[in-house]
C-alpha cells in the first residue's frame, strides 16, 4: 500500500545508519513491526496483571521453548 508520510529528515537519516537497512521502506517496515511487537507485549503484560489471562512463569517458559 502507498501512503505518502512526512518524517524528520535527520531521523529517518539516524534510522537508515543505525540499522544498515537498504531502504527508507525496510526502515519504516522494521520501526513498524517493532512498535506493534512493543504494544502487543504491553497488551499482554497488562492482561497478565488483570488476570485476564492465568499463564505461570513455567508456562511462559514451556512456551517459549516449544517455538
Amino acid at each position: 500500500m502507498r501512503t505518502t508520510v512526512d518524517l524528520p529528515q535527520d531521523l529517518l537519516a539516524t534510522a537508515l545508519e543505525l540499522s544498515h537497512a537498504k531502504s527508507k521502506r525496510e526502515v519504516m517496515t522494521v520501526a513498524l513491526q517493532e512498535y506493534v511487537k512493543r504494544l502487543m507485549r504491553e497488551e499482554f503484560l497488562l492482561m497478565l496483571e488483570n488476570g485476564a489471562i492465568d499463564l505461570t512463569l513455567e508456562d511462559l517458559e514451556r512456551m517459549r521453548a516449544d517455538d
